[in-house]
């Protein structure tokens, strides 16, 4: 003999119709996704930082993934050094959607993309810029202005400088 007890009655049941028409349903996802083209820069939280790469949530229908080389000015970064989780961070949509379904970003290149406007206006008003010595190349330095700028040695000092190692990480003006 089978003895079956009545469903709890205070268990709310859930019709259908409580969440309303399929189009309200449908506009109030529609509502919570974020819209954006190819060469948009986006602002995002850090979700995961992994070696070969970092997932941003932008508020897409996926997270966005921004690779290692993606990440920084500075070449062989590790990915650990320039973001955490939780950082919010922009970048720039370089594709929607890769051969893998991915959101491809670039936080190098929103960095570029903010780093030219910046320039620029200093430009106009004769300013200088101030960057940090980031490598030593040959025939001068790489300064991290928002991009890389290239320091001629001869333009260094006053004097021919022959040892450019010890400006590495030093904090530079320039015209």
């Amino acid at each position: 003999m089978t003895i079956t007890s009545p469903a709890p009655t205070n268990v709310p049941q859930v019709a259908v119709n409580d969440i309303g028409s399929e189009e309200e349903f449908l506009a109030a996802v529609d509502a919570t996704i974020k819209y954006f083209n190819d060469g948009d820069i986006v602002e995002g939280t850090v979700v995961k930082v992994d070696r070969d790469e970092v997932l941003l949530d932008i508020g897409y229908k996926t997270e966005g993934v921004i690779l290692s080389r993606e990440l920084s000015i500075k070449h062989d970064v590790d990915p650990d050094e320039v973001v955490t989780v939780g950082d919010q961070v922009e970048a720039l949509v370089l594709q929607k959607e890769d051969k893998e379904g991915r959101l491809l970003l670039s936080k190098k290149r929103a960095q570029y993309e903010r780093a030219w406007g910046t320039i620029e206006k200093i430009k106009e008003e004769d300013g200088v810029v101030t960057g940090s010595v980031i490598e030593v190349v040959k025939g001068g330095l790489i300064v991290d202005i928002g991009l890389r700028g290239f320091l001629p040695a001869s333009l260094v000092e006053m004097r021919r400088v022959r040892d450019l190692q010890p400006y590495i990480g030093q904090e530079l003006e320039a015209k």
